[in-house]
């Protein structure tokens, strides 16, 4: 029986790429929808595919139930898992596959295009100037500088590390909190080891968030921790909205306690218009851009189709989630 493969694509993959011209040679059967697909669509379509090549489509326990015994393998593409239920899959021995490590470069980026936008008054400015504003920097001094200012990561994987690096390069003092901390990096890129989170906040006038969404995690940004900072801290969030308490942080930017939140994520995406942080003095939102630049798209593409057919042909060369 041929192998068929669900492949859910976004309108800027409808002209095939590397990717396609790889699955196309495999000889496969391909199922092409335009996603991210709901839970509804899937569990019409589930049953009738021996692998998904996913984006963020609605993966849950329901889905995975009908899809069985037929389903051998889900490859998604990106590092986050939060729309796929890994647990269960992991129950029945169902491989779920990512591709960390393909947009670290373009993420780490953006957290500083955040920085910057938010530290030198950008957006404001350009703002200012398209309504005709000319507000010379010689009359008053505008923003401020990044660099001796100390940088606090949470969460040392490879986005952290790419923010570290970019961040010594600024001339920024860098710690960070990781339970599975890089020594070795540390130590090559003068990286201050913290104890815990809250030695991060205490210490640091931005803190940018690279972690996981888990039980663990929801909500580790609220009102006692914001608490903790320095006054004025910046707060960068290019992980996940829920990371952050959304009302505890537009208080802390209305009291200048927090004197800027740059976000690629919300708790609810896409926001209402009236969500509390479009708008809120002293923020910047992008609409969850931050690791998909066309360079980015095509290397998660292919990680993730070579992932999936070296799994289907008993290759090990794959990037495994979940373990059992």
């Amino acid at each position: 029986m041929t192998t068929r493969i669900l492949l859910t694509t976004t309108s800027y993959q409808d002209t095939p790429g590397p990717h396609h011209e790889l699955l196309e040679s495999q000889g496969f059967e391909i199922v092409r929808e335009r996603g991210p697909l709901p839970e509804e669509t899937m569990l019409e379509l589930a049953g009738e595919f021996d692998a998904f090549l996913c984006g963020d489509d609605a993966i849950t326990q329901a889905v995975i139930e009908k899809s069985l015994p037929r389903l051998k393998v889900i490859s998604k593409y990106g590092i986050g898992l939060d729309k796929i239920d890994v647990a269960f899959a992991t129950s029945q021995k169902l491989p779920v596959l990512n591709t960390p490590g393909v947009n670290h470069t373009t993420v780490a980026e953006h957290t500083f295009g955040l920085l910057l936008g938010l530290t030198k008054k950008i957006q404001q400015n350009a703002v200012e100037v398209n309504e005709g504003k000319w507000q010379a920097g010689w009359k008053k001094p505008v923003g401020n500088e990044i660099m001796g200012k100390t940088m606090g990561i949470i969460g040392l994987g490879r986005i952290g590390k790419e923010v570290a690096t970019r961040a010594k390069a600024f001339g920024m003092p860098v710690i960070a909190f990781d339970p599975y901390f890089d020594e070795a990096f540390a130590e090559e890129h003068g990286v201050k080891r913290c104890a815990s989170m809250d030695e991060v906040l205490t210490e640091a006038n931005v803190v940018s968030l690279h972690c996981f969404l888990d039980e663990n995690t929801h909500g580790m940004i609220n009102s006692n921790k914001i608490a903790e900072m320095q006054d004025g801290v910046i707060v960068l969030n290019c992980a996940r909205g829920e990371l952050v308490e959304t009302d505890c942080i537009v208080k802390a930017l209305k009291s200048g306690k927090v004197g800027g939140y740059g976000a690629d994520v919300l708790d609810t995406e896409p926001p209402a218009p009236d969500h509390p942080l479009i708008g809120a003095p002293n923020c910047i939102v992008t609409s969850h851009i931050a690791s998909r630049t066309y360079e980015s798209v095509e290397r998660q593409a292919l990680r993730a189709t070579h992932n999936m057919i070296n799994f289907l042909n008993g290759d090990d060369d794959y990037i495994q989630a979940n373990k059992w």
